[in-house]
Formats: structure tokens, sequence, C-alpha cells
């Protein structure tokens, strides 16, 4: 199957309101139609995952970005265009979103993926795309298709063909928590 229709396909099942496995600019993800409350939940109940404890999201652009976080602080910019590595920033004043993906102080974890697949997914779809990685709450982040367990792959409505044969390394992304008025927190490195 050619990516054009590998997205095509993912994109219908997002609208659709189902799950779908992917890989992103870090990891291998879960992923959904971020604006889908009931989507969103079904994301939690494959992780085992408290839905109190919000997911990361991707879009494909600072112009999508802005539509779903009330003023973006201008550090953030600077950030993103200065990151050597994918960065997620959790953002205050999340608006558009499912609310059981927002956090409790009403922020939200969110990345612009560079990263050919998930970035044209992420354009076709033209809403935010849950990204949280892989695997059963708990259990190590699937680095790699090769990684996912059957558990989670037979719970998702699509499995995305793009990179399944690729076998290296990946990382997490960066976390840097900023606040209206600019307070940056490194979460993770």
């Amino acid at each position: 199957m050619d990516r054009k229709e590998d997205i095509r396909r993912a994109v219908e099942v997002m609208k659709n309101g189902g799950v779908i496995l992917y890989p992103t600019d870090t990891i291998w993800g879960i992923g959904c139609d971020a604006t889908n409350p009931e989507a969103v939940a079904k994301v939690y109940k494959i992780k085992h995952r408290d839905d109190s404890k919000a997911l990361i999201c991707l879009v494909d652009s600072d112009c999508r970005m802005q539509r779903y976080v009330r003023n973006v602080p201008e550090v953030a910019w600077d950030i993103i265009e200065l990151a050597t590595k994918p960065t997620t920033l959790i953002l205050d004043n999340a608006v558009n979103l499912a609310p059981n993906l927002v956090a409790e102080d009403g922020s939200i974890a969110m990345r612009i993926t560079n990263e050919p697949f998930s970035k044209e997914l992420c354009y076709r779809f033209q809403k935010p795309i849950v990204s949280t990685s892989a695997n059963i709450s708990g259990e190590p982040a699937a680095q790699n298709y090769r990684d996912i367990s059957e558990e989670i792959l037979s719970a998702v409505d699509y499995v995305c063909e793009a990179r399944r044969n690729e076998h290296k390394p990946h990382d997490p992304s960066s976390i840097i928590k900023l606040t209206e008025n600019s307070t940056v927190t490194i979460i993770r490195k």
C-alpha cells in the first residue's frame, strides 16, 4: 500500500471515531481525533490509563497549534525554532479539544511534528491527533512497530503500514511546560 492510501485509511478511521497506531517523529503512537471525547476515552481504555493523566497531541503547523491554545506564549515559538529534537510543549488554556484530553489545570501537551508521515497525517486530518506511546500504561514504550504488544495491536481500529520494518532506537520527545506568563519548566530533556 502506498503512503497516500495508508494516510487516507487512517484519516477515515479517525473521522469515524476510531483509534489508530502510527509512527510519529519519536516512537510509535496510539492516536485518535483529539476533539472527540469518545475516541479519547477509547485510548485511555486501551492503555489501561487513568484519564486524569493528560495525553500529548500532534499537529502539523504553528497555525494549527494556535487554533487549540488560547494565547501561545511568545517564548514557545523560540523553543520550537531552536529545538534540536522533537519537543512537546505543555501550554495553558487549551480550547476546542476533547475535555477528557485536557489536564485539570486547563493545559494541553502539544507538539508540531516534522516527521514526513505523521506531518502529512496531521495535515490531511486537519485537526490535532492524540499521540500517546503504543503500550499499556507502565510498560516500556514501543520504539518500533515490532515492539508493540498483541494486546495493543488487536485493540485499535487501524494500524498504519508506514515504517513497520524500521528497527532503530527512538527517544521520546523533550517536554517543556510554559505558563501564560512565560515561566519555563523542563519536565523531560
